[in-house]
């Protein structure tokens, strides 16, 4: 329960504020429309009146919120304030995507019964004009506004329109239809399989959220839901008055006609701060882009893995961080998320890009990689860098025993954690708290691992050279293997090298058993707070999350980290 609450217990708690806060202005303003001002227009409507109105409120309130989780320059500065008050807290928010889908989903959800609650709305206008009966209330609300200078409660002007008419001829309906395809196309393009498979899809579509605060920001201009005014509440009151509407506006019956207003528009107030920022974030991500960067040397791994090694001026990093990469001659819009593969002791950095789509294919060719001379450095492509952002990994220097899991490509973080290591140790930094590292590389194919075996081998040979071999401990599995089916490499398995990665450690087949794994970690380290980051599928996510939680038991913990971008 201890541990649980270490790893989920601020998460869940600023959930529950959220959704809080998303409650209590739903129940809040949807009883602010059952009040006497809105009487009459309760007439017309009933409680579809509030049904539009709270949620209307709640997106406001998320759409507020929206925008500040993708602030990726202030979220970097948020948590270099906190980092040193609680490491907690600054883990939230290396959750920031996961806040923002969530957020994306109240928005969504909030839309949803705005509309539906405003074609029952719309009907109920329609209705009041159709039915022409001078004894009915609703239509003589209706017909309020025909004179000169007087305010309309029914937008609805006349019996010979429609709700279709309305809803492309107004403020409101226009704005309304605009937002909500917008919405539409930015939630359906940003589904995994849309996000992985046509990454620019994606890209373009999430872009349409300009013209969808635009839209927000004039949706309430048109003023079309509107409620009786203090004035004159005072010279017909509706506990009164309403009974009596055939004598509206004689002298002698004491009620005058009702006037109507809408409320100003109140969404801008919500946005305008956020909005701000964002625009402000968009400027500095501009003014990097703008500023030089050289490559200095293009590396092409086997398995098309195309390794970039940079400088720019004024580039400082830690490690686990990562950047946005641009490349004006493929896209001057798309940027790119990569982890830096080079440690922050070194006087270049680096990334490394799988080649799995469009983007990261034309990267590819444009460095060379399709051909078999050499690239001269004067045609190599120019790259904008934004960044570099923190992530769960800049943490694990602060924790004694850490456990870092890779699967695939998501080793390249951890690439920049085991330089910086070996050059704090070969340059005697006393300050380095961890003793021990647990790294596990998860692979499905052998290919994978030939451009960081390298490392590895270095690694191992130094470590070994500075007597230092038990620092690092590592597990490298070929989770596509079984056993049976490496049964060829075992007249190989009594050499001192592993016949795949040359590596002193022999390569493992299958998937690991996580409960051996952690049982083995908390006998070897009690007293330990043990550092997991994990930089891999969600599933594994679940499952190494699960295992932290469950061993932890007195005087050990497991601290559960993920890499999130």
């Amino acid at each position: 329960m201890g541990n649980f609450v270490a790893n989920e217990g601020l998460s869940i708690f600023v959930i529950l504020v959220w959704l809080g806060i998303n409650a209590y202005l739903f129940v809040q303003f949807y009883m602010n429309f059952l009040v006497e001002r809105w009487f009459y227009t309760r007439v017309l409507l009933g409680h579809a009146l509030s049904w539009a109105r709270a949620p209307a409120a709640c997106l406001n309130f998320n759409c507020m919120l929206i925008l500040l989780p993708v602030c990726r320059n202030l979220l970097s500065f948020l948590r270099g304030s906190i980092q040193c008050c609680s490491r907690t807290a600054a883990r939230q928010l290396d959750r920031n995507l996961t806040f923002h889908k969530l957020v994306a989903y109240m928005i969504a959800f909030h839309t949803a019964v705005h509309i539906i609650a405003h074609l029952f709305n719309f009907e109920y206008f329609m209705d009041a004009q159709l039915n022409r009966n001078h004894s009915h209330l609703p239509f003589i609300l209706s017909e309020i506004g025909n004179d000169e200078n007087v305010s309309f409660l029914n937008p609805i002007r006349s019996n010979e329109t429609s709700p279709t008419i309305v809803m492309f001829t107004t403020i409101a309906g226009l704005t309304g239809v605009v937002i909500t395809l917008a919405l539409i196309l930015i939630i359906t393009s940003s589904m995994e399989v849309i996000r992985r498979s046509y990454f620019e899809v994606f890209w373009y579509t999430h872009h349409l959220f300009v013209i969808f605060f635009i839209g927000l920001v004039f949706h309430g201009f048109g003023r079309i839901v509107r409620g009786q005014t203090s004035r004159s509440l005072d010279s017909n009151d509706p506990d009164v008055c309403a009974d009596r509407f055939e004598d509206w506006g004689k002298n002698e019956s004491g009620c005058a006609v009702p006037a109507f207003a809408g409320n100003p528009p109140m969404t801008w107030k919500w946005v305008v701060g956020p909005m701000f920022l964002y625009v402000c974030e968009r400027l500095v991500r501009i003014y990097r882009s703008h500023q030089k960067v050289v490559i200095t040397k293009v590396v092409m791994h086997p398995s098309k893995t195309l390794e970039l090694q940079m400088k720019k001026k004024g580039f400082h990093m830690e490690v686990g961080q990562y950047v946005f990469i641009q490349c004006p001659s493929i896209s001057r819009l798309e940027w790119h998320p990569f982890t830096l593969t080079s440690a922050p002791e070194e006087d270049y950095f680096s990334v490394h890009v799988r080649i799995v789509g469009d983007w990261t294919q034309a990267l590819y060719e444009a460095c060379g990689g399709n051909k078999s001379e050499l690239q001269e450095a004067w045609k190599l492509p120019k790259v904008a860098i934004d960044g570099p952002f923190g992530t769960a990994s800049e943490d694990v220097f602060r924790y004694e025993v850490v456990m870092l899991v890779g699967a695939g490509i998501g080793v390249t973080p951890f690439a920049s954690i085991l330089k910086s290591v070996w050059y704090k140790h070969i340059q005697n930094n006393e300050g380095v708290f961890t003793k021990k590292i647990y790294f596990y590389w998860l692979c499905p194919e052998t290919e994978a691992f030939e451009w960081f075996a390298d490392l590895l081998q270095s690694l191992e040979r130094q470590m070994a050279e500075k007597d230092m071999a038990d620092f690092l401990s590592y597990n490298i599995y070929l989770t596509r293997w079984k056993e049976k089916e490496a049964a060829h490499l075992r007249v190989h398995h009594e050499d001192e090298n592993d016949p795949i990665t040359g590596l002193k450690q022999k390569t493992l087949y299958g998937k690991p058993n996580w409960d051996n794994e952690f049982t083995n970690i908390a006998s070897t380290h009690p007293g330990s707070k043990v550092g997991v980051f994990l930089c891999g599928p969600p599933m594994l996510g679940k499952s190494l999350e699960k295992e932290s939680i469950s061993h932890t038991e007195a005087g050990v913990k497991f601290i559960f980290n993920k890499e999130n971008f």
